[in-house]
């Protein structure tokens, strides 16, 4: 098979011994990324599994895919997990990704935000999928930017199912190479040189950012008043039509009456039977 000549390569080519990917393996690892992570991984995707968690196997001293399933299980702590699902999806991010939706948050969202609930002052934005923290930074910047000195409550949440990337984006320090589309105004004025490669997000941003480790397959969302935003961008990619549309139904729940959902450029809600308004593009209004 196809899949066998191309594991064969990647073999001779990294001078490894030969571990199979048996089939029951497979599934095992399929049936455990759907039912913790949401994650779809179809016959197809049989020879990006092998390729990408061999190396881990190398790294943790198993000699088979039966001992990494079963070391995945026994970790209590579930981040022997996050790490399996990492490595098998893409998470590359970088400062003001995907920018048309920051230019609709600054120019349409926020406003209805102010308008309607001027009376509160109080925002209440999710950015779920947080990742090494990029994205949330960037969504209070515009938030800083936006209401200034007018007495609103702007702290925000964000939210990643990964330790590891949460302490990341607590440190808030970054590389050149993330921050290489940043406009130079919010250099000067959020960030602060911490060495000859990296810059640190100024304490006034962090301390509006409130970072928390959670898991967007829980059944339940343990958030007392709704969002009136939702950033979950670049993550129902990674699920099937079912698991996406019980994915939009749970934020349309979640979401004020008229709230936004921006979703990745790469996704679409078009064939999930939920009443969240089409806006533009990867955008939605309950």
């Amino acid at each position: 098979m196809v899949y066998y000549r191309l594991e064969q390569v990647f073999l001779l080519r990294e001078g490894l011994d030969a571990i199979e990917l048996k089939e029951t393996e497979f599934r095992q690892i399929r049936d455990f990324l759907k039912e913790n992570f949401g994650i779809s991984m179809g016959d197809e995707k049989r020879t990006l599994v092998y390729s990408r968690l061999r190396p881990l196997l190398r790294e943790k001293g198993f000699s088979d895919f039966s001992q990494f399933i079963d070391y995945v299980k026994s970790d209590n702590s579930g981040e022997a997990s996050v790490v399996m699902a990492n490595r098998l999806t893409t998470n590359h991010t970088f400062f003001m990704r995907e920018p048309e939706h920051f230019e609709l948050l600054a120019k349409e969202a926020l406003p209805w935000v102010e308008n309607e609930f001027g009376r509160e002052k109080d925002l209440r934005l999710w950015c779920a999928a947080c990742s090494s923290g990029e994205e949330a930074y960037t969504l209070q910047m515009i938030v800083k930017d936006y209401f200034g000195d007018k007495g609103w409550n702007t702290e925000i949440l964000a939210t990643d199912i990964s330790e590891k990337v949460l302490l990341q984006a607590s440190n808030g320090i970054y590389s050149g190479e993330s921050l290489r589309v940043m406009p130079n105004e919010w250099l000067k004025k959020y960030f602060t040189q911490y060495d000859n490669e990296n810059m640190r997000v100024k304490e006034e941003i962090k301390r509006q950012v409130t970072f928390r480790k959670y898991n967007l397959m829980n059944e339940t969302m343990p958030f007392k008043r709704k969002f009136h935003v939702i950033f979950c961008r670049n993550v129902m990619i990674y699920f099937d039509n079912a698991t996406r549309e019980q994915m939009a139904k749970r934020f349309y729940d979640i979401l004020e009456p008229g709230g936004w959902l921006f979703i990745g450029h790469s996704e679409s809600l078009s064939s999930a039977d939920v009443p969240l308004k089409y806006v533009q593009p990867a955008v939605y209004r309950r």
